[in-house]
């Protein structure tokens, strides 16, 4: 019994939390009612809520009719970037450490038909394939004790952004124009720098990794990263660690000798540690004194040709140890996409305009952070609902 008082009194923390959050967002809503029906929404995506959806959504909240929900969605006054700072702040307060990471990733929405706004045939990493959905841009944050999801964008394809006719009837705002994946991401990165949000390290795959303007805009931001890349990516090196040229990143990784080499642990996954054979190469001398290039090789241990790559911006003298646990930081973001999905409706929405989509992914990232705070400050189990589905850059190379 007294083990179940424990789990009963960590869930009334949890709802307990959702009504503070609730009310605290109701300066975002110019309606009282509105906010009432917010409040209604965020607490039904913590549920036991089979989808979703705005026909459940609205059942657990004890509506005759899903409009009142949907309406949450699309005819209520309030800005939905408004309440991406209010998660922001509220992940600040109680998620945050000096060495927390940011982590970029995008997910897809598979999605029918052609009228959802953003929906095209292009590869979803979901799926692991090209599928007719939507591209999710999102921005994580990983601590020591949690991680949860602070901000998202969705990414508008070249065809739909020169499309008035498609813009218009989904609502995208007059100001929106194309924007890479990699652009979105930097926008997210430097609005939560901006806003204090503390990271030590910056973290995400290749399709970010490889892009020269990210990479030089966190650069002039003093801000560490370590940014996964293609295996024929052509760093530049510099003297005094490599004559000055560019090479391939595999070409490194084939030079390096045996010794170069550390079993080192990037996390814990679905089937223990992480372990892995890493070695990090300085390229070059950064800009900023005392700082460093480097090229952070992982290496599978029992499968030797399975190799993957990363520069690595930081301070010299950084212990690989440190640069390995913030690339493993990565796998954070898979989580928070598996438990947004899973445990707060991220995918269940049945809107295809700009602002519902922006709108509903925002209070379900809201949702899974409250989650977060919870498990992480009370050791509240985490509820799943029925429909639950030492080398351095300057060193390392002597």
């Amino acid at each position: 019994m007294a083990g179940t008082d424990a789990v009963a009194r960590q869930v009334g923390a949890v709802e307990a939390e959702v009504e503070a959050v609730a009310a605290r967002l109701r300066p975002r809503f110019r309606r009282r009612a509105a906010h009432r029906h917010a409040g209604a929404y965020l607490r039904g995506l913590l549920g036991e809520v089979e989808r979703k959806n705005g026909w459940q959504l609205a059942e657990h909240a004890g509506y005759s009719h899903p409009r009142t929900m949907q309406r949450v969605l699309d005819r209520s006054a309030w800005e939905a970037d408004e309440v991406r700072d209010d998660l922001r702040a509220f992940v600040i307060e109680h998620l945050s450490e000096p060495d927390g990471v940011l982590v970029v990733d995008e997910t897809g929405f598979l999605k029918k038909g052609r009228h959802s706004c953003g929906v095209a045939r292009q590869y979803s990493g979901t799926a692991g394939r090209i599928e007719n959905c939507q591209i999710g841009v999102f921005l994580g944050y990983a601590g020591a004790k949690e991680r949860a999801g602070i901000d998202r964008a969705l990414y508008l394809p070249k065809d739909w952004a020169e499309d008035a006719e498609r813009r218009a009837a989904a609502g995208v705002p007059a100001g929106v124009e194309f924007r890479t994946k990699p652009r979105l991401a930097l926008e997210m990165i430097e609005r939560a720098l901006d806003a204090g949000v503390p990271a030590r390290w910056v973290v995400a795959d290749e399709v970010y990794g490889s892009d020269g303007k990210l990479r030089r805009a966190l650069e002039a931001r003093e801000q560490p990263y370590v940014l996964a890349v293609k295996r024929n990516e052509k760093p530049t090196t510099w003297p005094p660690y490599a004559p000055p040229g560019q090479v391939a990143a595999s070409e490194v990784a084939g030079a390096l000798e045996p010794e170069a080499w550390q079993r080192l642990s990037c996390g814990d996954g679905a089937q223990g540690e992480r372990l892995y054979d890493w070695a990090c190469v300085p390229l070059r001398p950064a800009l900023r004194e005392g700082w460093a290039h480097a090229l952070l090789v992982r290496r599978h241990p029992t499968e030797p040709d399975e190799v993957a790559y990363y520069l690595v911006y930081a301070p010299a003298g950084t212990p690989l140890a440190e640069i390995v646990r913030a690339a493993g930081c990565r796998w954070a973001i898979e989580n928070v996409f598996k438990l947004a999905k899973g445990q707060a409706g991220l995918d269940d929405y049945e809107v295809r305009s700009w602002t519902g989509w922006h709108r509903h992914t925002i209070l379900a990232l809201l949702a899974l952070a409250i989650l977060a705070a919870a498990v992480a400050e009370k050791g509240a189990p985490r509820r799943t609902g029925s429909s639950s589905r030492s080398a351095s850059p300057s060193s390392a190379a002597s």
